[in-house]
């Protein structure tokens, strides 16, 4: 181990405390950059100038302010094909959805409602193969979505908590359209008819979970929107929207993704 005189300590935090950059007072003594973050760091920590913990505000917890608009849409893009993880190496959980890189607007979407649902925390985009997982890093994520739990979703009950149930009644669409555009989507089907082929177009929001399909199927109701349950094999799978009437709502209010 190197051992560093007073005299060089002294010197490095007069030039640290003057403005000067870590990196160059380094090099400068021909000292580890390392140990002049060292120096600095217990010199601010003496002066009780180090910022204190990330403790950012949460609806749950202290009443804070929480947009709604935004809330309703991230918590339908969460049960439908959202995830929350917390990994042994991290101090807090992360909320991730995965959006297809063939949508990027679906994946500026997801991004700007976390900014507005987690406004202290820093957004980040992970690359993968054909997609990215946008995520946010926050202790309060189980506080803003209490059906995290162990396994997936479709194995375990889902039920939203009252104030939950609230924020869905109150802005219905954005609930339906997280939905869609995470476990969703708009098709175009044919059909023959006489010897001439007819088109139209259909919404679909495929799940496994009964309680998540009842969550969607009961807030389509809600806003007009008729819709059915189509099997796949013998296990009820998908929300069908096919009639022209709802159709057209669902064009008005959700779209396709883009």
């Amino acid at each position: 181990m190197e051992f560093h005189s007073l005299e060089i300590r002294q010197t490095a935090l007069s030039l640290l405390r003057d403005g000067r950059r870590n990196a160059e007072v380094a090099r400068h003594l021909n000292v580890p950059l390392g140990t002049i973050g060292y120096w600095k760091h217990m010199d601010r920590a003496k002066r009780g100038e180090c910022p204190g913990a990330h403790n950012p505000a949460c609806p749950r917890c202290d009443g804070s302010a929480l947009d709604e608009h935004a809330y309703s849409y991230l918590l339908g893009l969460y049960l439908g094909d959202g995830h929350i993880s917390h990994y042994s190496g991290h101090r807090v959980p992360n909320l991730m959805i995965t959006c297809g890189d063939d949508w990027p607007g679906l994946m500026d979407a997801t991004e700007m409602a976390m900014r507005l649902v987690f406004p202290f925390n820093r957004i980040c985009r992970v690359r993968k193969i054909g997609c990215h997982n946008v995520k946010v890093y926050s202790k309060h994520v189980e506080c803003l979505f209490p059906q995290h739990g162990p396994g997936r979703k479709h194995d375990r009950r889902i039920v939203l908590e009252d104030w939950q149930q609230e924020i869905v009644d109150a802005h219905p669409w954005e609930f339906i359209r997280g939905l869609i555009h995470s476990d969703g989507c708009r098709i175009t089907n044919w059909t023959v008819r006489n010897g001439k082929r007819y088109e139209y177009p259909r919404y679909f929001f495929t799940n496994k979970s009964d309680d998540i399909r009842k969550l969607c199927t009961d807030t389509l109701t809600k806003v007009g929107v008729e819709w059915t349950i189509t099997a796949r094999g013998s296990d009820p799978y998908n929300v069908s929207i096919a009639r022209k009437a709802s159709v057209a709502l669902m064009d008005e209010h959700v779209g396709p993704k883009h």
